[in-house]
C-alpha cells in the first residue's frame, strides 16, 4: 500500500534529522501544521506549502515528485463524501459460524446504551468475515449508522484512534473547517454526538485495549464489535467470543462451496484429508479451494498430496496475495524477544499439547516465566489453550509456521541443544514416575510429583510426549536414557496404557540394552515384551517365540530371577493358548526358580499364574481356595509392599477368585468379592481391575435377578473398558446384550451385539 503524505513527510524529516520546530523554522511552515499533516489531520497541503517542505528536506527530484503526488493524493480524498455506512463485501460463502451470528445477533437484542462485542481468534480464522456478515444483518437495528474502520493492528504503524475520530466527526456532518483544533476537543465533540444516537461500529483488526478504549462512547443503544488476533483481556467487554476452527463438516461445506461440489463429491476421502491438513483454518480452505478452482485438471487428490509434505504446506497454501504464512508472519512480529524464541521451539514438542514445565525446559527458563510467555502467545491468538486446564496447544498450521521459523533463524546447534533438554526432561521424569509404581513405592516427591496419583496423572497426559522422547533419543543414541525409561515402566504397565504402547516402549528398550551390550538388561527387556505381547497384545505364539530369546539372555546373564520371569511368561503364554498341561508345568517351575532367586514377590506372581491354570482345568474350587490364600498373604503385607501396590495386587486376586466362583455358580460370593475388588481397584487407580470386577459383579447381579444395579455395574464396565480399549470389551457389550433381553429392550440388544461383533473385528 502507497504511503500517504503524512507519513513520507515524517519518513523524510526523520531522514534528515529535523525536529518539527526545526522543519518549521526553515520552511516557514507552522509547527501545528507539520504536525497536523504527519498525523494525517491535514490531509493534503497546497503546493507552495509542498515545496517549502521539499527545499528545506533536500529532497532529490523523483523524491519530490512522489510527496507532490501523494499530497494530491490527500486533497482528492478530502473532497470524497464520507458514507456513514462503509462495509467491505460480504463473503456469501460464509460458512459454519451460524452459532457466533447468532450469539451476536442476541447481543444486539441485550444491548442497553453501549454494548461492546470482542471476537478475537487466530490469524485466518475469519473475524473479518464474520464481524463483516453480522454488521449486514445488524445495521438495520442502529437507525444512526454503521461505521466500519480497519485498525491496522497488524501492521507497523496501526491506525490510531484520533484518525477514527476525524472520520466518525466528518460522517456526521461536521465540517471540516468546522472542525475542533484539538485531539482532547475532537474527542469530546465525539462523545458529545454519539451520546444521543444509536450506531453500530465494527473496529475490525484491534491492536489492543489502548487502541480502541478512545472509541468506546456512550450511545444510547449502540453497539461496537471489535475483532482481534489478540485477547484484549483488559478490556470491559460483557461478551467475547473465541473463534474456533471450523468443524470438519462445515470445512468441506467451505471448500465445496469455492472448489465446485460435483468435483469435492467425486474424490469425498481426498477432499476430507486436504480439509484436515488446512487445519479447518477457513483462510487455509479458502486458499485451498481457489487453488482447485483456478486448476480445474488437477484431482483433490493431487493437491492433497502437495500439502501432505510439511517442508511444502505452507508454501501450497498460496492464492495470489492471499497466503497463510503472511497471516501468521504478521502476528509473528509482533512478539517480544522472548515469546518469539518460545513460540518457535515449541515446534518441537512431540505431542499435541504440554505444559508450563515443558515450555520451560525448551526456552531454559524457569516455569513461571514460561507460563507467562505462554499466556501472551495465547493473548497474540498464536497459541491456544487445551480442554485439560494448565496445556497449551498449537493449531496445526502454526505449528508449521513456527517450524519453519525455527529452521530459518535459529542456528542448528541452538535448536539441538533445546531439543536435548526437553527429551532429557521428558525421559527423567518419565522414569521418576514409573517408579513410584514399583513393589516398594517411591518415598519422596520428584517435582511436581508428590505421588503415584500425580505420577498416574502426568504419564498419561504426557504420553505423546515422552513417548515422542523416547523415539528421538533411540535414534539419536540416548541408550541410557531409553532403557532406564522401559525399566521403570514395567510395574506401571500392568495395569494403565495399552499394549501397542509397552510394545513400542520395550522393544526400544531391548535395543537399548544391546546397543549397551548388556546381556541381562536384554533379558529383562525382551521378558517386558514377551508379557505385552501375550496378556496385553493376545499374541501368545509370538510371545512364546520371544520367551527363547528372553531365556536364552537370562541363563547367559546367569540371573536366576529373570530366568524365573522367563519362566513365569512362558506359562502365562501356553495358558493364553490353551495348553494348560504346558502352562502347569511352567507354572510350577517358575515358583520354583523364584524360590531359588530368594524373591517371594515373583513367587506369589507365578502363583497365581498357576490359579489361572487350574481354573482353566475345571479346577475351579482348588484355583479360588490357591487364591484366597495368596489374598491372605498380601493382605497381611508379607513381602513388605507399598499399600497402592498391595491393594492393587489384592484387586486382581479377588477379581481371579470371582472368575473361579462364576463357573461354581455361587453368585451371592461373587458379588460380594467382586464389590471388594472394585473398591480397592478404583482407590489404587488400577483400571484394568476395576473393568474386571465391575463386569464379575454386573454378571452375578444379572443372575442374582436385581436387574437395575446390574445394567449400572455392566455400564461401569463398559466405560472404563471403552476408556482404556480392553480387549475384553466384547464380552462386556454380550452381557449388557443379555440383560437388556431380560429388561424387555430389543433395539438395545441389537445396538449391543452390534457393537460386540464390531469390537470382536480383526481391524479393530
Amino acid at each position: 500500500m502507497a504511503m500517504t503524505f503524512g507519513e513520507l513527510l515524517r519518513e523524510h524529516r526523520l531522514r534528515a534529522k529535523l525536529t518539527q520546530e526545526e522543519l518549521a523554522a526553515g520552511s516557514g511552515v507552522s509547527v501545528r501544521a507539520i504536525s497536523d499533516m504527519e498525523r494525517g489531520r491535514a490531509k493534503g497541503p497546497q503546493r507552495r506549502t509542498v515545496e517549502a517542505l521539499a527545499r528545506l528536506l533536500a529532497l532529490t527530484e523523483p523524491q519530490a515528485q512522489a510527496l507532490m503526488a501523494a499530497a494530491k493524493e490527500g486533497r482528492a480524498r478530502k473532497q470524497l463524501p464520507v458514507a456513514p455506512s462503509a462495509l467491505p463485501p460480504d463473503l456469501v460463502d460464509l460458512t459454519g459460524r451460524e452459532a457466533e451470528l447468532a450469539a451476536l445477533a442476541d447481543a444486539a437484542d441485550r444491548v442497553r446504551g453501549t454494548g461492546v462485542v470482542v471476537v478475537h481468534g487466530p490469524p485466518g480464522g475469519g473475524k473479518t468475515s464474520l464481524a463483516v456478515r453480522a454488521a449486514y444483518q445488524l445495521a438495520p437495528r442502529f437507525p444512526d449508522g454503521c461505521f466500519f474502520f480497519n485498525l491496522r493492528g497488524m501492521d507497523a504503524r496501526p491506525l490510531h484512534p484520533s484518525e477514527v475520530v476525524h472520520r466518525v466527526l466528518l460522517a456526521l456532518g461536521v465540517a471540516e473547517n468546522r472542525m475542533p483544533p484539538t485531539e482532547a476537543e475532537r474527542s469530546d465533540l465525539y462523545r458529545e454526538l454519539l451520546r444521543t444516537r444509536s450506531t453500530l461500529t465494527v473496529l475490525d483488526n484491534a491492536s489492543d485495549e489502548a487502541q480502541v478504549r478512545p472509541l468506546l462512547a456512550t450511545g444510547a443503544r449502540s453497539l461496537v464489535l471489535v475483532t482481534s488476533r489478540q485477547v484484549l483481556g483488559g478490556l470491559e467487554a460483557p461478551v467475547r467470543l473465541g473463534l474456533d476452527v471450523l468443524t470438519p463438516s462445515a470445512s468441506l461445506e467451505l471448500l465445496a462451496g469455492i472448489a465446485g461440489r460435483d468435483r469435492v463429491a467425486a474424490e469425498p476421502e481426498a477432499a476430507t484429508r486436504v480439509a484436515a491438513l488446512c487445519g479447518h483454518l477457513p483462510l487455509a480452505l479458502r486458499i485451498a479451494g481457489n487453488r482447485l478452482a483456478s486448476r480445474p485438471r488437477w484431482t483433490v487428490a493431487h493437491l492433497a498430496g502437495q500439502l501432505g509434505d510439511e517442508r511444502r504446506r505452507l508454501t501450497a497454501l498460496t492464492a495470489g496475495d492471499l497466503q497463510v504464512r503472511t497471516a501468521f508472519e504478521m502476528s509473528y512480529r509482533q512478539l517480544s524477544d522472548k515469546a518469539a524464541v518460545l513460540f518457535r521451539r515449541l515446534s518441537l514438542v512431540p505431542g499435541a499439547d504440554f505444559t508450563p514445565d515443558l515450555a520451560a525446559a525448551l526456552a531454559d527458563v524457569d516455569r513461571f516465566a514460561a507460563e507467562d510467555t505462554l499466556d501472551e502467545l495465547v493473548d497474540m491468538s498464536l497459541l491456544d489453550t487445551a480442554e485439560v486446564s494448565g496445556r497449551y496447544l498449537f493449531h496445526d498450521l502454526i505449528r508449521v509456521f513456527a517450524g519453519e521459523r525455527l529452521a530459518d533463524e535459529e542456528p542448528a546447534p541452538v535448536v539441538e541443544q533445546a531439543r536435548g533438554r526437553m527429551v532429557s526432561w521428558l525421559l527423567a521424569t518419565a522414569t521418576a514416575a514409573g517408579g513410584f509404581f514399583a513393589p516398594e513405592g517411591r518415598q519422596s516427591p520428584v517435582g511436581n510429583l508428590r505421588d503415584a496419583d500425580d505420577a498416574d496423572a502426568w504419564l498419561a497426559a504426557e504420553t505423546a510426549n515422552w513417548l515422542g522422547a523416547l523415539r528421538w533419543a533411540s535414534e539419536h543414541g540416548g541408550h541410557a536414557e531409553v532403557l532406564a525409561l522401559a525399566t521403570a515402566m514395567h510395574w506401571y504397565s500392568d495395569q494403565r496404557g495399552s499394549g501397542q504402547t509397552w510394545a513400542e516402549v520395550f522393544t526400544a528398550g531391548v535395543a537399548a540394552a544391546r546397543a549397551l551390550g548388556s546381556v541381562r538388561d536384554e533379558a529383562v527387556q525382551l521378558n517386558f515384551l514377551t508379557w505385552t505381547l501375550a496378556v496385553l497384545l493376545r499374541k501368545p505364539q509370538e510371545a512364546l517365540a520371544l520367551h527363547e530369546r528372553a531365556w536364552q539372555a537370562a541363563v547367559a546373564a546367569g540371573d536366576v530371577r529373570e530366568q524365573a520371569w522367563a519362566m513365569h511368561y512362558r506359562a502365562v503364554s501356553h495358558l493364553r493358548s490353551g495348553r494348560l498341561e504346558e502352562a502347569r508345568d511352567s507354572a510350577v517351575r517358575a515358583r520354583q526358580l523364584f524360590h531359588d532367586a530368594r524373591y517371594p514377590l515373583g513367587g506369589h506372581i507365578a502363583a497365581s499364574c498357576l490359579g489361572l491354570v487350574l481354573n482353566g482345568l475345571q479346577r475351579y474350587e482348588e484355583a479360588a481356595e490357591l487364591h484366597r490364600g495368596l489374598v491372605a498373604d498380601m493382605r497381611a503385607n508379607a513381602l513388605g509392599l507399598a499399600p497402592r501396590m498391595r491393594d492393587e495386587m489384592v484387586a486382581a486376586l479377588l477379581v481371579r477368585v470371582g472368575q473361579s466362583l462364576v463357573e461354581l455358580g455361587d453368585w451371592e460370593e461373587v458379588a460380594e468379592v467382586a464389590g471388594e475388588a472394585a473398591e480397592l481397584a478404583r482407590s489404587a487407580h488400577a483400571p484394568s481391575s476395576q473393568g474386571d470386577a465391575a463386569y464379575l459383579r454386573g454378571i452375578a447381579l444379572h443372575r442374582l435377578g436385581r436387574l437395575p444395579q446390574a445394567k449400572t455395574e455392566l455400564e461401569r464396565a463398559l466405560a472404563v473398558m471403552t476408556e482404556h480399549r480392553d480387549a475384553r470389551l466384547a464380552l462386556v457389550l454380550d452381557a449388557l446384550a443379555a440383560l437388556h433381553g431380560d429388561l424387555g429392550d430389543p433395539d438395545a440388544v441389537g445396538e449391543y451385539r452390534a457393537r460386540a461383533a464390531e469390537s470382536r473385528s480383526p481391524d479393530r
